[in-house]
This record gives C-alpha cells, sequence and structure tokens, in this order.
C-alpha cells in the first residue's frame, strides 16, 4: 500500500473510503494523470473485506498461519465476478469447493428429505416474490409466504434465517422488488489466502492516509474543500464510498445539506451479519465443509460451517436481529450461544471441545454500524437514488449502489470503477483516460 503520511492541500480527486468501491475507484483514476487521495477512518485498508491471520497448531506438531475472513468471504456469482480473475492473476489461490449451504451434516435437524422440501418450499416462495414484482409490486419479502399452518409454511422460520445471512435482516424489513433483483447464478467461490488480502493487495498502489475520517465536505464554492481529521484538502471531485449507515446518520456533514441523499441512503440500511470464528478438537468427526444449523423451528439460529478448507475450525454465522442482540452483550455472548446451539445437537461434551478465536462485530465497528446493504419495502429505487451523482462533482459508489450485486465485493469493487468513470468524464477528460488498467 502506498501510505501518504501527510495530507496534500489540493488534488484533482478524493476518494472517501479505502474498502473495495474506493480502491477500485483508485485504481482506475491511477490510469490518468489526475491526482488523487484516498481518505480512509481505519487504520488498514479493504473495509469490510478483512482478513486476520490465525496460527492452527498441526496435528503432528508445528503451526500454520491461516487467514480467516471477519467479513466477506465468498467469491458470489463466481463465474461472472470479476474478483477471481483478478485473484488468480495476482496468484492468489481461488478455491472452487462447494459452499455447505444446501446440505445438512450428519443429518442433524433435517433429514435429506426435509432438505429436499425445505428447498421446494423456497423455490416456491422466489417464484411468487417473482411474479408479485412483475406485478409492479414492491413489498415486504415476508408477504409471500406460504400460509404458517400449511405444509411449505413450517419453513417460513428457516427461510428467515436464511434471509438474516443473505440480507442482513428478516424478510419483512427486505423490500420484495430489491430481493429478486439479485443476481445470483449459484457458484460460490472462496480465495484461500482470504478475501480480505486479495482486496487489500489489489489495493496496494493507492494513495491512502489511514486514521483519516470526513467530518465535513463545503461545498458552497467553486472546490470542494473535505474537512478530515488530517486536516484540510481541497478537490474538484469527491468519490464517497462509505457505508449507507453512516451517510443516513449524516456522520459526513455537507454544507449546504443533502438530505436527499441522506434519505435514501436511508431506504438502504445496513443490516447485520456477525461472524465467530472457533477451533474445534476431534475435527475429523465431521466432513470438510459440511454445515449445521442450530434449530430448524425459529429464525433465532445460527449457521455454522464445519471444517472451512478442511481446518480444525467452524465458522459461525448470526443474521438481523439475533446478531444485533449479541453484539450489545459483547463478544463472549456469541461464543456462549453457539455452544448452548451446538451442545444440543451434539451432546453436552462438546462444550469442552470448542474455543473461540475471533468474532467480527461490524454493528459495533464505528465506521461500519453493520455488515451490508437491504432496501426497505417500497424502497427498491433508492439504490438508484442514492448513486444519483451531486452538482456532477460527488458521486456515490458502494455495494449498495450496486443494482444486481448488492452486498458483495464484486458489486462494490465495480460500483467503485462506474464512480471513476463518471469523475473522469465530469473533469472532461477523454476515452483514453478512462480505460481500466490492467488487473495486473
Amino acid at each position: 500500500m502506498t501510505r501518504i503520511s501527510f495530507l496534500p492541500a489540493d488534488v484533482d480527486v478524493v476518494v472517501i473510503g479505502a474498502g473495495a468501491a474506493g480502491l477500485a475507484a483508485a485504481r482506475r483514476l491511477a490510469a490518468t494523470h489526475l491526482s488523487v487521495v484516498v481518505l480512509e477512518a481505519r487504520d488498514r485498508i479493504g473495509g469490510r473485506a478483512h482478513t486476520v491471520p490465525h496460527r492452527l497448531t498441526r496435528h503432528r506438531g508445528g503451526s500454520l498461519e491461516v487467514g480467516l475472513d471477519m467479513g466477506a468471504g465468498w467469491l458470489h456469482s463466481a463465474d461472472e465476478n470479476i474478483m477471481q480473475a483478478m485473484g488468480r492473476a495476482a496468484g492468489f489461490t481461488i478455491d472452487e469447493t462447494p459452499p455447505p449451504w444446501r446440505s445438512a451434516a450428519l443429518n442433524l435437524g433435517l433429514s435429506d428429505k426435509d432438505m429436499a422440501a425445505f428447498g421446494a418450499a423456497f423455490e416456491a416462495f422466489d417464484e411468487r416474490v417473482t411474479a408479485s414484482v412483475a406485478e409492479g409490486q414492491d413489498r415486504p419479502a415476508s408477504d409471500l409466504f406460504a400460509a404458517a399452518d400449511s405444509d411449505e409454511g413450517r419453513w417460513n422460520a428457516r427461510m428467515d434465517a436464511v434471509c438474516g445471512a443473505l440480507n442482513g435482516a428478516r424478510f419483512d424489513q427486505v423490500s420484495s422488488a430489491d430481493y429478486d433483483a439479485y443476481r445470483d447464478t449459484g457458484v460460490n467461490w472462496r480465495v484461500g489466502e482470504g478475501y480480505g488480502r486479495l482486496v487489500s493487495h489489489l489495493g496496494r498502489d493507492a494513495p491512502v492516509v489511514l486514521d483519516c475520517p470526513v467530518m465535513r465536505i463545503d461545498r458552497t464554492g467553486a472546490r470542494l474543500v473535505v474537512h478530515s481529521q488530517g486536516g484540510v484538502v481541497e478537490a474538484r471531485v469527491v468519490i464517497l464510498t462509505v457505508p449507507t449507515s453512516l451517510l443516513a446518520a449524516e456522520a459526513i456533514r455537507f454544507d449546504p445539506p443533502l438530505p436527499a441523499l441522506a434519505e435514501a441512503a436511508a431506504g438502504v440500511p445496513l443490516g447485520l451479519a456477525t461472524k465467530l470464528h472457533m477451533t474445534v478438537t476431534g475435527a475429523a468427526d465431521f466432513a470438510a465443509d459440511s454445515q449445521l444449523w442450530g434449530r430448524t423451528d425459529t429464525a433465532q439460529t445460527g449457521a455454522y460451517h464445519l471444517r472451512p478448507f478442511g481446518r480444525p475450525m467452524i465458522e459461525g454465522y448470526f443474521g438481523a436481529d439475533l446478531a444485533w442482540g449479541l453484539e450489545a452483550e459483547g463478544e463472549a455472548a456469541f461464543f456462549d450461544f453457539a455452544v448452548g446451539e451446538m451442545v444440543g445437537l451434539l451432546g453436552s461434551d462438546f462444550r469442552k471441545r470448542l474455543t473461540p478465536v475471533a468474532t467480527s462485530m461490524w454493528g459495533a465497528e464505528p465506521w461500519s454500524r453493520g455488515a451490508y446493504s437491504h432496501c426497505l419495502p417500497g424502497h427498491a429505487g433508492d439504490r438508484a437514488r442514492l448513486k444519483q451523482p451531486v452538482e456532477n462533482r460527488i458521486f456515490i459508489a458502494g455495494e449498495a449502489t450496486a443494482d444486481a450485486f448488492y452486498g458483495t465485493v464484486h458489486g462494490a469493487w465495480m460500483e467503485g470503477e462506474r464512480a471513476a468513470v463518471e469523475a473522469i468524464a465530469a473533469l472532461g477528460l477523454d476515452r483514453w483516460d478512462s480505460e481500466p488498467r490492467p488487473t495486473e
């Protein structure tokens, strides 16, 4: 990473935020002669794609360092995902092991017959959502659940639990039109070294000032004046890539105010999905890359990825109101909850086999205040509103402005590139200057 220890007084473009969108914008702008600086509030780049190291003890002695993804971990729609091609070109390992979420380890909680019935119920629900949206409706997706007392309706709670993982919110808080707009090819791969490490690697040359939160943008003059903790910088253009949670709360103040931007951001709030990484002894009892759900009769349950990458670990995943409630109690609450669910499935002795390693806590993190976005019912159009340029000199990008790949790293990356191209055009540069750099 090209870390800048001082803030320049004047640049062509200020990029605010060094997550996937901000880094993508900076890379695209680097192909031009424009002067650029990226201001990042955290002490690192990557945003909500963040990998932390962990050292595993080998069975026969010694140890192995692995990367644990605290945020984004899957290359969703991997066959169309631009990040996997860039990852391969950069020498990263793209693991094509199928994801665990369409199977149940050890047939605990759900039999193969149950899994088939659940899959059929979810497919029927998706079809009703699509039909409703085709009629021009944008309503709570939960309105399209089957009757609770029907054979299909017995799966409503489990579908809501899955929604917590997909959207960080339950279906009653999710726009049916926005949910239907998401593009999923069904192909999901991983980055062996960690998705966060890939994003950081791709952004390694970005001119970033760390520990530099932005408080205010003065747009009263011919040039934008950006006030940050590191000082003041003037710019012709600003590309804003911070989460909608911060925009809606007006954590960055505009002078004059931009109420329409805050309103659009409020319609696309961040949900919450929290990860808990644990080590487990006797891991050979489980098939590699398999999954358990804590319960099948309630949405208030966690999903447990057993032996990800074949490691002696379990990755717990908690979404929506369950995650918000546990975060309010602190990190230890996630481990206590996970132990309780897994002991209920695997017996009281299992408690002694688990050790917590790391918990993500994105809701409590001040520069995120959530995990990824979903549109509220009736607000499916707010993603398009959110990405509208302001005065053709303030451009907004991030996973929340992605039409079909929202909630993903590659969605954020492509939106960062889109905002950069718009900024280049606004500054009057020719076509050559808007061409992307080679991936490596």
